[in-house]
């Protein structure tokens, strides 16, 4: 069995280069979608995000695993910039296939919130998936190809989502936070403050 992902989280170079490193992805490819312009090519994507669209392996990897690397790798807090890009083209979305992967994203999101990992509140977009257009070869697997080359994702070590605790999860004995350290805000750069 496979499922689909379609994210946006800036140059979908970088994106592409961790994600499909992860345990359970079976394939990746980089495009445009969530905007206007049919046939979108990196030339003329008018309002597409660059995204990555990910296949994987449910019974390996989980939905809401790829939804926590994909908020570890890219700043969600920064409308339409990553890096140094800038524009709709970098917007931080999550294009859901269905009701459930929707309801995965919306609850992922608030545990971002509540964690406290980032200094702001998610701004990334929860859409509907449309069209995804394919991004020309040279821009498939770019970084494997230039190993070198511009990204401005990476994998932050000590990042670890937390789940929201409910009231029902606290109503039962003890509090749910006895015990647990809550982890520092990130700074912009991405590293833990001193």
């Amino acid at each position: 069995m496979q499922e689909r992902a379609v994210l946006a989280g800036g140059c979908f170079w970088g994106m592409q280069d961790l994600i499909r490193k992860r345990p359970g992805i079976i394939s990746t490819r980089v495009g445009y979608t969530g905007g206007d312009v049919p046939n979108a090519t990196y030339r003329n994507h008018g309002t597409h995000a660059e995204a990555i669209e990910i296949v994987f392996d449910p019974a390996v990897t989980s939905y809401r695993n790829i939804l926590e690397y994909f908020f570890q790798i890219h700043d969600p807090t920064t409308k339409n910039r990553q890096g140094n890009d800038r524009g709709l083209s970098y917007r931080s979305a999550i294009y859901y296939v269905d009701e459930v992967q929707k309801r995965v994203a919306e609850e992922t999101i608030a545990d971002v919130d509540a964690s406290g990992l980032w200094n702001g509140k998610v701004v990334t977009e929860v859409e509907p998936v449309g069209d995804f257009w394919e991004a020309e070869p040279d821009h498939q697997d770019y970084l494997e190809k230039r190993p070198n080359g511009y990204t401005c994702h990476f994998p932050r070590a000590d990042w670890v989502l937390p789940k929201r605790q409910t009231a029902d999860v606290q109503s039962v004995g003890s509090t749910a936070t006895e015990g647990t350290s809550r982890p520092l805000p990130l700074g912009r750069s991405g590293s833990q403050p001193s």
